[in-house]
C-alpha cells in the first residue's frame, strides 16, 4: 500500500475509487474507510483522507478526479498558477475543462466546460493539472462580464510580469473559439505598446488615441534627481527640453497611506530635476471626463511646444468641441 500513500500524498490526500482499486484496495476495503470516517466522500467516487473542510487545493483536486480525464480550467487554474490569496476565488465553484468528445456531469460545486484543444491547452504533470496561463487568462478575459473587467485581467497578468502580450498574442492565434477575439487581439496590440493597467488602456482609448494627441512614450525607464531608476506612465515630446510632459496614472481609489502621497511627490520633484512637468489623472478625468480631459491636455501640450491639432470623437459633447476650437 506503499503506492497508496504516496499518491495520496501527491494529491493532497485526495484519491479516486479507480485510483484506489488500481493500488490493490478491494470495494469492501474502500467501503471500510468510509463507515470508519478515515476517508470521507466528497463527490461521488472521490474521497478525502479526513473528516474537517477542505483546503481549496483538495476541492481542486477532489473536481479534476471527479471529471477525469480533466483539468483546472479558467479562473481556478489562474488560482493553481497564481497560488494563494491573488484572485479571491477560494469560495467560488471550482473550474474543470475536459475534452471537447466527453459530456460530463458535473458534480455539486463543480463547472465544467467543454475544451477543444484539450491535449495542447493543459499541462497534465502539474498538480492538480490546470490549463496553460496564458489559455486560461484568455479564457477569463473573453467570459469576463465588461470590457474593463477583461483588461483588467490582461493587464493585472502582464504588469506583473507573468506573461506578455505577445505570449497571448500567440495563444490567441491557436484559439479560434473566442467571443471577444477581434477584441483581445486589439486589446493586446495596446498592452505591447506599454499599457500596463486599466485605466492606462483607457487614457490611451478614451483620451489620447480618438482626440489625435501626440502619441506618448509609455513605461519609459528615468533617472531622477537623486540617480533613483523609475518608469514614467506617458512620457511625450522627445529630446527637446521645451517639449517633454510627463503624465502620470494613478488608478488607486485613495492614498492608503502617507508614504505613497509622499513617493509620489518625489517622483514629481525628481521629474521637474529634469525639466519634465508631470500631470496626474486618475479614473474620474480618463473614463467620466475624457473628452474634456483630452482637450485640456491638448492647450498644455501646445503650451509646451507641441505644434499638433486635436480633433474630436464621435462621443465628444458640443461644448468640448468648442473649446477644442479654440485651442492653439
Amino acid at each position: 500500500m506503499n503506492g497508496l500513500a504516496e499518491l495520496m500524498e501527491r494529491q493532497d490526500g485526495v484519491i479516486s475509487r479507480r485510483q484506489a482499486r488500481a493500488c490493490g484496495l478491494e470495494n469492501h476495503e474502500i467501503a471500510r474507510r468510509v463507515r470508519r470516517r478515515e476517508w470521507t466522500p466528497v463527490h461521488p467516487g472521490v474521497y478525502v483522507h479526513h473528516t474537517g473542510p477542505l483546503t481549496w487545493r483538495q476541492r481542486a483536486w477532489a473536481a479534476v478526479l471527479a471529471c477525469g480525464p480533466s483539468a483546472l480550467g479558467g479562473i481556478s487554474a489562474l488560482r493553481a498558477h497564481e497560488g494563494p490569496g491573488r484572485r479571491g476565488v477560494d469560495g467560488l465553484p471550482i473550474e474543470v475543462v475536459v475534452p471537447h468528445r466527453r459530456r460530463v456531469v458535473a458534480p455539486t460545486g463543480v463547472v465544467v466546460t467543454r475544451l477543444r484543444r484539450f491535449d495542447v491547452a493543459v499541462q497534465r504533470n502539474l498538480s492538480p493539472p490546470r490549463m496553460r496561463y496564458d489559455d486560461a487568462l484568455l479564457a477569463v478575459a473573453d467570459a469576463a462580464s465588461t470590457d474593463l473587467a477583461a483588461i483588467a485581467v490582461i493587464a493585472d497578468a502582464c504588469g506583473g510580469r507573468r506573461t506578455t502580450a505577445a505570449r497571448l498574442l500567440a495563444s490567441l492565434e491557436a484559439t479560434a473559439r473566442l467571443h471577444r477575439r477581434a477584441w483581445l487581439r486589439d486589446v493586446l496590440a495596446d498592452v505591447a505598446l506599454g499599457t500596463c493597467s486599466v485605466l492606462e488602456h483607457g487614457y490611451l482609448t478614451r483620451v489620447e488615441r480618438p482626440h489625435g494627441l501626440p502619441r506618448g512614450l509609455r513605461q519609459v525607464a528615468d533617472t531622477g534627481g537623486n540617480g533613483r531608476r523609475v518608469f514614467r506612465d506617458v512620457r511625450y515630446g522627445g529630446e527637446q527640453p521645451r517639449w517633454r510632459q510627463i503624465v502620470e496614472l494613478d488608478g488607486r481609489l485613495f492614498h492608503s497611506a502617507l508614504a505613497d502621497r509622499d513617493r509620489d511627490l518625489d517622483r514629481d520633484l525628481d521629474a521637474a530635476l529634469t525639466l519634465q512637468d508631470t500631470v496626474r489623472l486618475g479614473y474620474g478625468q480618463v473614463f467620466e471626463r475624457g473628452c474634456a480631459t483630452a482637450w485640456r491636455l491638448a492647450r498644455l501640450f501646445q503650451g509646451r511646444g507641441w505644434r499638433g491639432q486635436p480633433h474630436p470623437c464621435p462621443a465628444c459633447p458640443p461644448a468640448v468641441i468648442g473649446g477644442m476650437g479654440k485651442s492653439g
